[in-house]
């Protein structure tokens, strides 16, 4: 008899096991193209990003602080926590297809009148008292005839691969706004040393046309001109030091570690960057978390109106409850005193003033709204990666522009000082051809960052590799 309970409860669980709602089949707002139109070339690599796309930098320290990132970042940790409380919302909603049992013992005690009755002693009314004990257990099970149970919990299934796709492209935005502080820090670093030394070279200039005007060679005009640009390169270089220790602050905040500003930084930014497998924009839908994550929540808000149809139906219900009842505690497991009942319950709703078919257009509504907001979610998707896709060689021709510029403006400050020294031309070409020199080298360090930050929100556009199913972090 236990084995065939066994087996029959197993056979209710098995039949009761949720899935989640297949993939929506509504179409795309745009046809899809082969290529993408910012660089048809990209879709001839099929090979697959990698998931911690970050190591291609060929960075440890970099591997380490976004490890960090992922260990301690509250915004993740908070991802985390909302996935655990859809797995239990989803483990609530799949509870009503299984049988609930409940026990109960019960103890009552009370005392009766017999009004009207011709016995009884003295003056008082006869009474009676009694207490009585009972023990039961009660079974009811809810036969889900028109699907009402299982679409909810489908729904809460969707809802909580929702949750876990939000983690993954969580984690994965993370990642990224570590890489992106990391060399912002690294460029802040450069700049700095590009003003320090700048700052320096201009003193030296000032030294040296101080001691020209004593000796009557130079006149005090181009002392005041020196000093000036030594002083702006002073306060240039205090503005890039305090540019330094807010990028190193929010590099801290975003592995979750007190954000000291102190935090040590590589001495230069990378010259080459991984290549990207763009692939085909057809696989940005998989690639993409936040996309997978609104196309579940389209696939939820389907199994919702399912739900509220089949709300609309009939629900039967079987009962099933037995047990004891006796005037003595002690009788309570004497089988002479057992009770029992079975019943099955049929409640069909006839008239709540429309609110179960007004629920069903709510529902309805809501699902046009998760698609409308997930057909807009591609949209934008496939415009980042084409923007993104464009401007990468555009910055690359900018930064080769901007490094031949550098070039010739320090060969033209070199140059400038050489005649100024002897007697050849005036002190303007001296200051013209520092400030230029430097302002050029500067630009060609935040177009080196800018690439590197184009190049990092490429791969993150693309979604950063394929998600393994299932899996709940980053590997």
């Amino acid at each position: 008899m236990k084995r065939s309970l066994s087996l029959a409860i197993a056979g209710i669980l098995a039949a009761c096991a949720g899935e989640p709602p297949p993939p929506i089949t509504d179409p795309l707002p745009v046809a899809l193209p082969e290529a993408w139109a910012a660089a048809p070339e990209a879709q001839a690599d099929e090979a697959a990003l990698r998931v911690d796309w970050w190591r291609e930098f060929g960075d440890p320290r970099l591997d380490a602080l976004v490890a960090q990132g992922l260990e301690h970042n509250p915004n993740l940790q908070a991802a985390a926590a909302r996935l655990e409380a859809a797995a239990a919302a989803q483990q609530i909603a799949g509870a009503p297809l299984l049988p609930a049992l409940d026990a109960n013992f019960n103890a009552d005690r009370s005392r009766r009148l017999f009004l009207g009755f011709p016995f009884g002693s003295g003056a008082g009314v006869p009474s009676t008292t009694i207490t009585q004990y009972g023990l039961s257990v009660a079974l009811r099970w809810e036969l889900d005839v028109w699907g009402r149970l299982r679409s909810a919990d489908a729904a809460a299934l969707a809802d909580q691969q929702a949750a876990l796709r939000d983690l993954q492209a969580a984690q994965l935005s993370l990642a990224a706004q570590i890489c992106r502080a990391w060399y912002a820090a690294i460029e802040a670093q450069q700049q700095l040393a590009l003003a320090e030394a700048t700052a320096k070279a201009l003193a030296e200039t000032l030294v040296d046309v101080r001691d020209r005007f004593r000796r009557g060679v130079r006149p005090a005009l181009e002392v005041h001109q020196a000093a000036t640009n030594l002083a702006n390169a002073e306060a240039s270089t205090a503005q890039r030091r305090e540019l330094r220790q807010r990028a190193t602050r929010q590099l801290d905040l975003l592995v979750g570690r007190y954000p000291s500003g102190e935090a040590a930084v590589a001495d230069a930014l990378p010259g080459e960057l991984p290549a990207v497998p763009a692939g085909l924009p057809s696989q940005l839908l998989q690639r993409r978390p936040d996309l997978r994550a609104a196309e579940r929540r389209v696939a939820a808000a389907g199994c919702r109106v399912d739900a509220a149809r089949a709300a609309l139906y009939p629900q039967l219900a079987l009962t099933a409850s037995g047990g004891t009842q006796s005037l003595e505690l002690e009788e309570l497991v004497d089988t002479d005193f057992r009770v029992w009942g079975i019943g099955a319950n049929l409640l069909q709703p006839l008239f709540q003033g429309g609110a179960l078919r007004a629920d069903v257009r709510r529902n309805e509504a809501a699902r046009r709204e998760a698609l409308a907001g997930y057909q807009d979610a591609v949209l934008r998707a496939f415009g980042e990666v084409e923007d993104i896709l464009a401007s990468d060689a555009q910055l690359k021709d900018r930064l080769q522009a901007l490094a031949d510029a550098a070039s010739h403006a320090a060969q033209a400050r070199d140059l400038a000082r050489e005649r100024w020294q002897f007697g050849l031309t005036d002190f303007l070409a001296v200051a013209d051809g520092q400030r230029q020199a430097f302002q050029a080298e500067s630009a060609r360090l935040t177009v080196t960052r800018q690439r590197i930050d184009n190049r990092i929100d490429l791969l993150l556009a693309l979604g950063g590799g394929v998600i393994d199913e299932g899996a709940s972090e980053l590997r």
